[in-house]
């Protein structure tokens, strides 16, 4: 009724069990269109004259998407409920080194509990850059430390070009591929913040927790690897290891409910609630973390999975219910002041926006939803796929 009829007669979704498989099918003219990793879609590209990806030149992915990633904490379990312990852990993170990892350097870091995308960077992320560039940690004996780096995003800038890709060099569109700075990468910084806090180091140099014993840290996810909580785990659980924590991955097919429940230590999950474009009001972000929701371990939790909360929030939380939403700058003042909250107690790290590797392949069908002509949504296993395929066209190898 709305577009006409779909062009393909039959849509088939198979399941393959692994990233080697699919792209086989796809490189065979198999599977018309995949979801992959970063190495994934490079893999389909060199090898494939008919495939293409949403975006035709590096980066080659959908950035569209209002989710923010990265890794959440649970805060109902020591030492994760200390909060200098989280930002120890963010700070032994190389942020070039994770991005390499997780999404070849493809993404675009927000240091805030919100994607950099759409009107995020201009309401909340740029206003916030000078209460970023002053926000001070005290790591103990007299002595502070201001965490942010306004030149995060460059080092991305500098590990792509290292791989080769032709990068832009209009800053805006750098802004909007790279995002506006994230954190320092201080390791140093880390370990006096962990000795504050009665961490110490055993005689092979791991990291023993205040009780003497081995400090062990399982980042639970997903099992597929091209999804980003699997993707997140394992550029943290590099970064930690090179800290000298004994730190693993932990893909589980119950990652859901584990979640919920709170039976982890660390996950992959989300580290805030997707905003999903709605505006300038954070409440459906900020309301995720309402002490209201806060359940006891082992019961299924209606807030956020890091089970973190505080009072100051709570009345971030209220102020958003009572703003006329209608008053944009009011709406957005209180966003911001819910975000420093977020940031100054870190119950989970935020890293990139949810960045898509979609490949699809055209010896079938043409005319998907690229980059340069963005009709719809390019994700098959979104509801908007059926508004796809009245637009689909028949190519002359079908």
């Amino acid at each position: 009724m709305m577009f006409g009829e779909p062009k393909p007669t039959y849509v088939v979704f198979q399941y393959f069990a692994d990233e080697g498989s699919k792209i086989l099918a796809q490189l065979t003219h198999q599977a018309d269109v995949l979801g992959v990793s970063s190495d994934g879609l490079q893999a389909v590209l060199q090898q494939c004259d008919t495939c293409r990806a949403y975006r035709r030149d590096w980066p080659y992915v959908v950035n569209n998407d209002p989710a923010i990633t990265g890794i959440t904490f649970n805060t109902a379990k020591a030492p994760y409920d200390n909060k200098d312990v989280r930002w120890a852990l963010l700070l032994a993170i190389d942020i070039a080194d994770y991005m390499g990892i997780a999404v070849d350097g493809t993404g675009a870091l927000s240091p805030v509990h919100i994607p950099s995308l759409s009107n995020y960077p201009e309401d909340f992320i740029k206003p916030m850059i000078p209460w970023l560039e002053e926000f001070t940690l005290d790591i103990g004996n007299g002595e502070t430390f201001q965490p942010f780096d306004m030149n995060a995003s460059q080092r991305i800038v500098e590990y792509a070009k290292g791989r080769g890709y032709e990068v832009p060099t209009d800053p805006a569109e750098l802004g909007n591929l790279f995002g506006y700075g994230w954190y320092k990468y201080a390791p140093d910084v880390a370990e006096k913040l962990l000795v504050k806090n009665g961490f110490s180091k055993g005689g092979d140099g791991k990291w023993l927790l205040p009780d003497g014993t081995p400090w062990k840290i399982a980042c639970l996810s997903g099992t597929a690897a091209v999804n980003h909580d699997f993707r997140n785990c394992a550029a943290a659980v590099q970064a930690w290891k090179r800290f000298g924590i004994n730190a693993s991955a932990y893909p589980s097919e119950a990652n859901s409910s584990l979640n919920s429940t709170g039976d982890f230590d660390v996950s992959g999950n989300w580290p805030a609630q997707e905003p999903w474009g709605a505006g300038p009001d954070l409440y459906r972000v900020l309301n995720h973390y309402n002490s209201e929701y806060v359940k006891p371990l082992g019961d299924t939790t209606n807030g956020h999975v890091s089970r973190w909360s505080s009072p100051e929030m709570d009345a971030v939380i209220e102020k958003l219910r009572n703003t006329d939403p209608t008053d944009y700058q009011a709406t957005v003042d209180a966003g911001i002041e819910g975000l420093k909250i977020a940031v100054t107690e870190m119950p989970g790290i935020p890293t990139y926006g949810y960045v898509g590797f979609v490949t699809w392949d055209e010896q079938y069908w043409t005319n998907w939803p690229g980059a340069e002509n963005p009709y719809t949504q390019p994700y098959t296993h979104w509801g908007p796929f059926k508004y796809m395929t009245p637009r689909l066209q028949a190519a002359g190898g079908q």
